[in-house]
């Protein structure tokens, strides 16, 4: 009964989004207040029904109820609560279900937070956003719907994929969801600001933070995806150009730029075109990167199986919206009026150098993810392109961003003084030679380029925070007045500061990982030991454990520096009968940044145990970064003067008004 309810719900939410995707946007064309007036609450009720939905499917998995196909497929009984409710998303239907959950949720904050929207661009918006909610609706109804049942129910199920049964997958996907799916919002506002042909500062400001909301999650949750890979695999790595990772770091670079550019687009009235055009491409790679994952067209551990009939329908969708919008853009756009005029060397400028380069790095990411496929389609031939081309090809493209990441916040915009800002930028970069100098003295003989890198990563971050420095006058001015100043900054400069400090942090910890990272292979028995790194790895003995849904062997090392004692480590196998699936546990230390890593390999017959030990050296910087980056972002969204809701007048005036 409660999937019934769960399905009928899901009906429900269709048919008001039929409503919300006509209603609306007729009400507009006739200026009718009333008519747009229930754009809002139709959007609250249309979340409310995928939430029931979404809630009835969660109760199905929670009591192993496997008269469901889905349940079934996905589930175990012996399996822990906690999976059994990542379990939910763990698969297509259910994680199609997460997808319109959180396009409706999206919606539904528009429609309660939105006041300080015009009411024609609000209904209009809305409109927008629910027809591809009803996209997506006919396409969970009519090809994955989670709700069908077995007519003979079996007693067991067959458990969900092993490698998804980690705390990770909890995470993961919900905050890569809110992100991808979140620019939906983005596009949503760009097709009405075409439709209504009204483009403009006031527009710019009200999609910028709807945008950044994305962006914060959809940066987290690449992150999280990054890590859960690192330490689940067990192979060590934290990127490996995948497909299906490449279609979540597509759309960050593309909403990356997008953020930049509403940015000119509010300050200075300008790039107008190219604020819409990138508010339609970063959605676009979103829903690009839907179908590479549910059409079938690819094999990654990422990738769920589907039949052909999903993905032609999810291309379908892809056709009619992305095409839809570049098609409205392209009659839309000779109409509309450029912005104001700004010289090549501004804060404008350096905010359209940055967006070249990144549609420029996301391009090449583009060509060598779809052109292996494409290639197979035309002539039959199966090649892989894996991260020799990326690292060859994206890396020289995104290294001229670093270089010119420092010098945006600190130009005037309109025009610029690039000669002055670099006198500014002086201390950033005499920090960033001390930083190449000491790297080579500690690291002579290893990598040559590796030094600059982490040169450069410090210039990022002194950079960053050069800005700070001169608004303020430290240094300048008594400490008392510069900390008074410091508090009356805006957060959003707060924020662009941590995000660009975030930045340099992660680059920091991609260098050092992927250029001094350390590895040893070896067979030992129990009461021997590898040393790496000057730690030693004491295997004290293996011991057969039985989990809920699984047996474990699990390895028990003693970890010693320099003869002394500093921790145990315990990497296991497990094997899941159900599945007939064996899964690495890695196992982790962290020191300080850095970290050591074992996994294992195979039993031998002789009783010996296959290692594989890591020493990965400033390695949690790689995730940091992001996560300082995001919160940037969190600080900048809190700023009163980008608040989602409507603005409220302040409180009071600063005691002393920030320095230029």
């Amino acid at each position: 009964m409660i999937a019934e309810l769960g399905h009928y719900a899901l009906v429900i939410a269709l048919m008001l989004g039929v409503i919300e995707a006509c209603v609306p946007i007729y009400g507009a064309r006739r200026n009718d207040a009333v008519i747009m007036a229930s754009a809002g609450p139709v959007a609250v009720a249309q979340f409310a029904f995928v939430a029931a939905a979404f809630a009835a499917l969660t109760t199905c998995y929670i009591r192993s109820d496997f008269s469901l196909v889905n349940v079934f497929e996905n589930s175990h009984s012996a399996k822990p609560l906690i999976y059994k409710i990542t379990g939910v998303w763990g698969n297509h239907e259910g994680s199609m279900l997460l997808w319109v959950l959180i396009l409706s949720l999206f919606g539904a904050l528009v429609g309660m937070f939105g006041r300080n929207l015009p009411a024609r661009l609000k209904a209009t918006v809305l409109s927008v956003q629910s027809w591809i909610a009803v996209a997506f609706y006919l396409f969970i109804l009519l090809t994955s719907n989670p709700f069908l049942r077995i007519q003979d129910p079996p007693i067991e199920g067959r458990d969900l994929n092993p490698i998804l049964q980690d705390p990770g997958l909890a995470i993961h996907p919900p905050l890569l969801y809110l992100g991808y799916v979140g620019l939906s919002i983005s596009f949503s506002f760009a097709i009405a600001a075409l439709i209504e042909a009204r483009i403009d500062a006031a527009w710019a400001r009200w999609v910028r933070p709807w945008t950044l909301l994305a962006w914060i999650f959809l940066s987290l949750g690449i992150a999280m995806g990054s890590y859960w890979a690192y330490y689940t695999l067990g192979w060590g790595g934290w990127w490996f150009w995948d497909p299906v990772e490449n279609a979540s770091f597509m759309p960050w670079l593309a909403a990356t730029a997008l953020l930049h550019s509403a940015l000119v687009m509010e300050k200075r009235e300008a790039l107008k075109l190219w604020t819409i055009l990138l508010a339609i491409l970063a959605f676009s790679l979103s829903l690009l990167g839907t179908f590479l994952v549910r059409s079938g067209v690819l094999t990654s551990v990422h990738a769920f199986a589907t039949d052909p009939m999903r993905g032609i329908f999810i291309l379908v969708i892809l056709v009619i919206f992305i095409g839809g919008g570049l098609a409205l853009f392209a009659v839309r756009a000779p109409m509309l009026k450029q912005g104001g005029l700004f010289a090549p060397i501004s804060r404008e400028g350096a905010l359209v150098f940055n967006n070249l380069f990144l549609l420029s790095a996301c391009g090449t990411v583009l060509v060598g993810t779809l052109y292996p496929l494409v290639l197979e389609a035309l002539t039959g031939d199966k090649i892989s392109v894996g991260a020799p081309f990326f690292n060859a090809t994206f890396g020289p493209l995104f290294v001229p961003i670093l270089i010119a990441m420092p010098f945006g916040p600190l130009l005037a915009w309109k025009r610029g003084d690039l000669l002055g800002v670099a006198q500014r930028l002086t201390a950033a970069a005499a920090m960033a030679a001390i930083a190449v100098a000491a790297v080579l003295a500690v690291k002579s003989g290893g990598p040559i380029m590796a030094p600059f890198v982490i040169g450069l990563a410090v210039f990022v971050m002194a950079g960053a925070l050069t800005e700070i420095v001169e608004r303020i006058g430290l240094l300048k001015v008594p400490l008392s007045t510069a900390i008074l100043r410091a508090k009356g900054l805006p957060r959003s400069t707060w924020g662009g500061t941590l995000a660009h400090f975030g930045v340099g942090l992660a680059l920091l910890g991609i260098t050092a990982e992927t250029q001094w990272s350390v590895e040893r292979i070896a067979e030992i028995k129990p009461g021997e030991s590898i040393s790496l790194q000057n730690y030693e790895f004491d295997l004290d003995g293996t011991t057969a454990r039985q989990g809920p849904n699984y047996r474990e062997l699990l390895a028990r090392f003693t970890v010693r520096r320099h003869g002394d004692v500093i921790g145990v480590m315990e990497p296991a196998k497990r094997s899941f009968p159900s599945r007939e699936t064996v899964t690495t546990e890695t196992a982790l230390m962290t020191r300080g940044l850095s970290q050591l890593y074992l996994a294992l390999g195979e039993t031998k017959a002789d009783g010996s145990v296959a290692v594989r030990a890591y020493y990965k050296p400033f390695v949690l910087l790689i995730w940091l970064g992001p996560v300082v980056m995001a919160f940037g972002g969190a600080l900048s969204l809190s700023d009163r003067r980008l608040r989602i809701g409507a603005p409220k007048p302040a409180r009071g005036r600063a005691v002393l008004a920030p320095a230029e």
